[in-house]
């Protein structure tokens, strides 16, 4: 089961990593994003697998990075909130107009979360770049279409978060969650079968 795994996707600089923080504040389980860590690493050892040299090889590490952290959010076994999810590396792939290698559906085929996945739309008022976060205004749209296009097409239903002060936001999140949490705890638990 993988319903406790609560992705939070959309594009750049839309307010995801604060909310994520937040929410960690709070007390909620999260996992961090792939791609700022990923970036760091390369940076510091000098590698070449980045956004800026070779995206393929980055969108590589992203998924390697994705697979392992659903595992680890697996075990946790109460509600996770994940950073992006291993969908968002077949987006990427697509904004970047580069093809998307069978292994990487399959991957997200294999590698589920909750059937609602939050999603950040773009949002221009709080759009920023740093030292990792080089991409421009018009990517970060084209980033938070793909991810619309990708999840959907992978059958999850999306839940806009609301371009409202954080606090809001928190509470958005908190109570889609709690709300799955309820509905999974009533589910029914299925008998054994008996023994002839």
């Amino acid at each position: 089961m993988t319903v406790h795994l609560h992705v939070i996707t959309g594009g750049p600089g839309s307010g995801k990593s604060s909310l994520i923080q937040a929410l960690a504040v709070e007390g909620l389980a999260h996992m961090p994003e792939a791609g700022r860590a990923i970036i760091q690493h390369q940076v510091a050892i000098g590698g070449a697998a980045l956004p800026w040299a070779d995206r393929a090889a980055f969108a590589e590490l992203m998924l390697g990075w994705e697979m392992r952290t659903h595992k680890e959010a697996c075990e946790l076994r109460r509600p996770v909130i994940l950073d992006r999810g291993v969908p968002d590396v077949i987006g990427y792939l697509r904004v970047c107009g580069l093809p998307v290698p069978p292994h990487l559906w399959k991957a997200a085929e294999l590698f589920r979360y909750n059937r609602r996945v939050f999603i950040a739309p773009h949002w221009p008022e709080i759009f920023g770049q740093d030292a990792e976060r080089k991409q421009a205004p018009d990517e970060a749209k084209a980033t938070y279409r793909s991810m619309v296009e990708v999840y959907t097409s992978l059958g999850y239903e999306l839940l806009p978060l609301p371009q409202a002060s954080l606090p809001e936001r928190v509470r958005f999140v908190r109570s889609s969650i709690e709300q799955a949490t309820r509905s999974i705890q009533a589910m029914p638990v299925p008998e054994a079968p008996k023994a002839d």
